[in-house]
């Protein structure tokens, strides 16, 4: 063991080779569990006592007993081990695509509306995909795609909405790849004026009190672009639900994206639909990942793939 009264870091073939005899009590045994000669399986543990100034195992004629301390560190080893066994099964399967882990986040405007076709399609064509969704704001979303908590968005583009400065006047920091554009459909009381026409001007909206989601929402910005500022007074939603149930009792009209209308009109029977004239307003919804993503090829992949699925939703496909 060492004299100098230093511990030095064990070796994976070391902690392998101890937590063989660990397991098997035995050093023949656990030689051949881990493929390896007796004498070397002997000096590994050996090695592994001398770096670590302790003695870990009892060798009698008969038996291998493990020390009090050497079955705490063959917990340790175990869980070391483990972490390693786990750190290259994930490096592997990023050097496959579509397997191991993916974090999508998606924006509360568009996840009730389309994670059904997104979960459908991992489900069917990515069986070894381990997808995690994260529902946040467009803010949150992209803080988490900058500090890699998040490797995919789905989300309306542009990612960063009104031009916002870069670190150092760079490169952007994320790549879009766009999905579908999709119109507006503005909802209303039955007995408005405006309710089951298909023709409107968009500037109407100028006329109009819409009611909008709360701070923090890209719809209710892209809702301002179209429509005169209601005032701090007016109503304010969490989201869509909550603003088409509010039209359902007589508080005002809203906008609802054309991929919304079909879930939300549904949970309320006092609403009328209006259709604009063309160009009618509306959003355009995509992927949004990191410029320097090593997973780059496979997102195009995915977006390709999920244009497809998207394709019998009522949007026009681009890209």
């Amino acid at each position: 063991m060492s004299t100098n009264g230093k511990t030095r870091t064990p070796t994976v073939a070391q902690l392998r080779a101890f937590l063989a005899v660990a397991d098997h009590l035995h050093f023949r045994e656990a030689a051949a569990a881990i493929g390896s000669s007796q004498p070397g399986l002997s000096g590994a543990v050996a090695g592994l006592e001398e770096a670590l100034g302790a003695r870990l195992v009892e060798r009698t004629t008969r038996r291998v007993i493990i020390t009090p301390l050497g079955e705490r560190v063959a917990a340790h080893a175990r869980r070391v081990l483990g972490a390693l066994h786990e750190l290259t099964e994930e490096v592997e399967a990023a050097r496959r695509p579509f397997t191991g882990p993916l974090h999508l986040g998606v924006i509360p405007t568009v996840a009730p509306y389309l994670l059904p076709t997104v979960l459908k399609l991992v489900r069917d064509r990515y069986p070894d995909l381990t997808l995690h969704v994260h529902e946040e704001r467009t803010g949150s979303l992209l803080d988490g795609l900058a500090a890699g908590r998040l490797d995919l968005l789905l989300l309306a583009l542009p990612a960063w909405g009104s031009p916002r400065p870069k670190a150092g006047g760079g490169a952007s920091p994320t790549r879009e790849i766009p999905l579908f554009d999709e119109d507006f459909v503005l909802v209303t009381p039955p007995e408005h004026e405006l309710a089951g026409r298909a023709d409107v001007s968009r500037e109407v909206l100028l006329e109009l009190d819409v009611l909008l989601l709360e701070e923090g929402h890209c719809l209710r910005d892209q809702a301002l672009d179209l429509c005169r500022e209601t005032g701090p007074e007016s109503t304010r939603a969490a989201g869509l639900s909550t603003l088409v149930q509010l039209v359902a009792g007589g508080l005002g009209v809203t906008l609802l994206p054309a991929t919304a209308l079909e879930v939300e009109a549904g949970r309320a029977d006092r609403l009328a639909v209006v259709r604009f004239a063309a160009p009618a307003p509306g959003r355009r919804i995509g992927l949004a990942t990191r410029s320097s993503a090593t997973r780059a090829a496979e997102y195009d992949q995915f977006a390709a793939v999920l244009r497809e699925a998207l394709a019998p939703l009522p949007v026009r496909l681009v890209g």
